[in-house]
C-alpha cells in the first residue's frame, strides 16, 4: 500500500493540530479563530474517513487517533470556549459561583465518554445514537463565535445571563450520552426510507435558515457573524429533529 496508508492519518493529525491551536485561540479570547479552527477540524474530520474508505486504509491506530483528535477538537475546545467566555463577560456575584462557571467543562467529560461508547457501540456504524461530538461543537461553537461578535444582540444578552450557558451546556452532556437515535450524513447504500426524509428534512432546513439570517440581517452582518448564526441555528434544528422524530416513533410503537 505504501504512503496511502499513511494519509488518513495525517489527516486526522490535522484534525488534533486545528483543535490544539483553537484552545490556544481561545485562551486568549480570540473566539472567531477558534470557530474557525473548529471548522477545519470538521472538514479534516469528514476527510480522514472518506480517504480511508477510499484508499481502503483502515487501521487501528487511525481509529484510537480519530477519537483522540476529536475529543480534543470537539470536547475540550467547545467547553473551552463556553468556560472563557463565561469569565470574560459573565457576571456572577453570588456563593458558587465558581462552581456554576466550571459546568461549561463538563462538556469535555462527556465528549469523551461519548468518544468511548462509539467505539464499543455496534449499534452506531450508520446513524447515531446520542449527539456526536461534532455536532455539539459546532452549536457551542458558532454560538459563542457568534455573541462575541455581536454582543448588542438578543442572544448575546442570554448568553450573558449567569444560568444559561451552565445550562446549555447539561443540556448538552445529557444529550452526548443519552439513548436518542441520530441521523448521520454518510450517504450509504441501502439506507432507511426515514433516514432519507431526516437528511433531506435537515438539508432544507439548512436552506431556509441560510435565506432566512441572510434577509434577517440585510447583508449588513460580517461573513463570520452570519455564518456563525446559520451553524448555530443549523444545529440546534438538527437535535430538535431528531428529538421530534424520537417521540414521534416512540408514540406510534404505543
Amino acid at each position: 500500500m505504501g504512503i496511502k496508508k499513511y494519509i488518513p492519518n495525517t489527516i486526522t493529525s490535522l484534525n488534533l493540530f486545528c483543535g490544539v491551536l483553537g484552545v490556544i485561540a481561545t485562551s486568549g479570547g480570540d473566539f472567531q479563530t477558534a470557530f474557525f479552527l473548529m471548522l477545519a477540524a470538521a472538514v479534516f474530520d469528514f476527510c480522514d474517513g472518506f480517504a480511508a474508505r477510499l484508499l481502503g486504509a483502515y487501521s487501528d491506530i487511525g481509529k484510537e487517533l480519530d477519537s483522540l483528535s476529536d475529543m480534543v477538537s470537539f470536547g475540550v475546545l467547545p467547553s473551552l470556549m463556553i468556560y472563557f467566555y463565561m469569565t470574560r463577560n459573565v457576571i456572577m456575584t453570588f456563593d458558587g459561583a465558581g462552581i456554576v462557571a466550571l459546568l461549561p467543562l463538563l462538556i469535555a467529560v462527556f465528549s469523551g465518554l461519548r468518544l468511548a461508547k462509539f467505539n464499543v457501540d455496534s449499534r452506531q456504524s450508520e446513524n447515531f445514537i446520542g449527539l456526536a461530538t461534532p455536532a455539539c461543537a459546532m452549536l457551542c461553537g458558532s454560538y459563542i463565535c457568534f455573541v462575541s461578535l455581536m454582543p448588542q444582540t438578543f442572544f448575546a444578552d442570554v448568553a450573558k445571563l449567569w444560568w444559561a450557558l451552565p445550562l446549555l451546556s447539561l443540556v448538552l452532556a445529557a444529550l452526548l450520552v443519552s439513548e436518542i437515535p441520530m441521523f448521520s450524513m454518510k450517504i450509504k447504500k441501502g439506507a432507511e426510507h426515514s433516514v432519507k426524509v431526516l437528511r433531506l428534512t435537515f438539508l432544507l432546513c439548512v436552506v431556509v435558515v441560510a435565506v432566512g439570517v441572510m434577509i434577517y440581517s440585510k447583508l449588513e452582518w460580517s461573513f463570520t457573524a452570519t455564518l456563525a448564526c446559520i451553524v448555530a441555528i443549523v444545529f440546534k434544528l438538527y437535535i430538535l429533529i431528531n428529538i421530534i422524530n424520537t417521540i414521534i416513533v416512540k408514540c406510534r410503537k404505543k
